[in-house]
């Protein structure tokens, strides 16, 4: 016989219907529960991983220490030295955070993409690596795809969007009516399963706000909701680029692997390409075109703290210097700054910053960093103490549920339907329109929905094997 937590001052104050929908709140809390606990605990184990690794070793490795000695060598006569030791092309220099950091490029071979680590100063390779195929990239395949591409990608935005259910239920459960202290201040002095439900309730309170941030976010990047729907009507219109020849390439082509090296408002608007005389002077006329003149150049546009520089790709493509604290290079979301310049030329074909981005853009440009806990101490404090949380919530619930489930029972015990349920034709309004919005989410909650009212609460046998 299953057990019911009276919500406080239940049916004389709030009516039988308040009643009933608080059950029926918790029976979707527990059906939500059972499919995101597992996604939830992995995201969260995975994301402290990164978090750590970023701190200790940078996103790329490239927090590798070096001696200050002297002037540094011109990040052409670097690049060379980099290929003596790796033979192939140099796609990318990553500019260091501090003087005494050691510079980092990628270099493209047969074998893949490699990157090298070059003493500034002293002028030797320092150590190399595959790009993407260390812990932090190992952490980050897990987070997004669960090493199971597309089909990782759907589960996990599904989980998403049922966690953003959870959330609400769960505050709608927590709501306190009546005891606002014991609401907000866990209850050390219960026992048993009320203990458990008091820790869980109060925890679950203070990082729901956070835990909303991280969801939105998270769903953002995903295939279906973020790439499809979202990103596709928030990206930075290539049209403001007045008269500039476009590629065919967007910039998720700069991408590689499942991190993302360019800003998320970017990503699927097309490239500028080379060979025109577009665009605005960049680097000063009479002078050759190469590294060297391009991170002089980011040095005079003051893009302050580390950024990086793409190399041109093909005859169109563009020199692209890129700051972005997506990817570690500042803490200041709001400097971000992508400047693409004519390989030939030299001239400045586009100028992109953080005002430049649409509404949802800028919240992307804020909320990415945040969720990644790049944007200073105090995030990577915050995101550390947010992912516990969200372990312990996740355990706490089995917790409760287990304490709650009638020993050695076979049967779910999910909380059980309200005979009648009240406001049910709402319900499903606001399940059709979760639909629209959030198509995969949507149509998980339509199908659970339908399969809760059909058959778990009207075929006998299923009826008793949940509740």
């Amino acid at each position: 016989m299953n057990t019911i937590d009276q919500p406080a001052g239940s049916a004389p104050a709030r009516g039988m219907a308040a009643q009933k929908f608080y059950f029926a709140a918790w029976r979707w809390h527990f059906y939500a529960g059972i499919f995101v606990i597992p996604f939830l605990i992995i995201l969260a184990v995975t994301g402290m991983m990164m978090m750590l690794i970023t701190q200790v070793d940078g996103r790329d490795g490239e927090k590798i220490a070096v001696t200050v000695e002297g002037t540094a060598l011109p990040v052409s006569q670097q690049a060379e030295i980099a290929l003596t030791q790796v033979p192939g092309t140099v796609v990318e220099w990553i500019g260091p955070k501090a003087d005494d950091l050691a510079t980092v490029f990628r270099i493209k071979t047969e074998a893949g993409q490699r990157m090298v680590a070059v003493d500034p100063y002293a002028g030797n390779v320092l150590t190399s690596w595959s790009r993407r195929d260390g812990w932090y990239d190992l952490a980050d395949n897990i987070h997004s795809t669960l090493l199971i591409g597309t089909t990782g990608d759907r589960l996990l935005e599904i989980a998403a969007g049922l966690g953003l259910l959870l959330v609400f239920t769960g505050l709608y459960m927590w709501w306190p009516r009546g005891n606002t202290v014991a609401a907000l201040i866990p209850d050390l002095r219960a026992r048993g399963r009320a203990l458990w439900k008091s820790l869980h309730a109060v925890t679950g309170f203070w990082m729901s706000l956070l835990m909303i941030v991280f969801l939105i976010s998270g769903l953002s990047w995903t295939g279906v909701w973020g790439g499809m729907f979202v990103q596709a009507w928030s990206s930075f219109p290539a049209e403001k680029w007045d008269n500039v020849p476009l590629s065919d390439e967007t910039h998720a082509s700069m991408n590689h692997g499942h991190q993302n090296d360019v800003p998320w408002a970017l990503e699927q608007t097309p490239m500028p390409a080379s060979g025109s005389l577009a665009g605005h002077q960049g680097v000063p006329t009479g002078t050759a075109v190469d590294i060297d003149a391009i991170v002089a150049l980011g040095t005079a546009l003051d893009m302050s703290g580390r950024f990086r520089v793409a190399y041109p790709s093909g005859k169109t493509g563009v020199w692209t210097l890129n700051r972005d604290s997506m990817s570690g290079d500042s803490t200041d979301p709001v400097n971000d700054r992508t400047v693409h310049v004519d390989q030939f030329s030299g001239r400045i074909l586009a100028d992109v910053r953080y005002q430049d981005y649409s509404a949802m853009g800028k919240a992307m440009a804020l909320g990415v960093p945040l969720h990644m806990g790049l944007m200073g101490v105090w995030n990577f404090a915050l995101n550390l103490v947010f992912c516990l949380s969200v372990i312990f919530v996740c355990i706490s619930g089995v917790i409760m549920w287990v304490k709650r489930r009638p020993a050695g029972a076979s049967r779910l015990a999910a909380p059980p339907m309200p005979a009648e349920m009240p406001l049910w034709k709402g319900a499903t309004l606001i399940g059709l329109f979760t639909a629209m919005a959030f198509p995969l989410v949507g149509l998980t909650l339509l199908a659970v929905l339908a399969l809760d009212l059909v058959l778990l609460s009207n075929v006998p046998a299923m009826k008793r094997l949940m509740n």
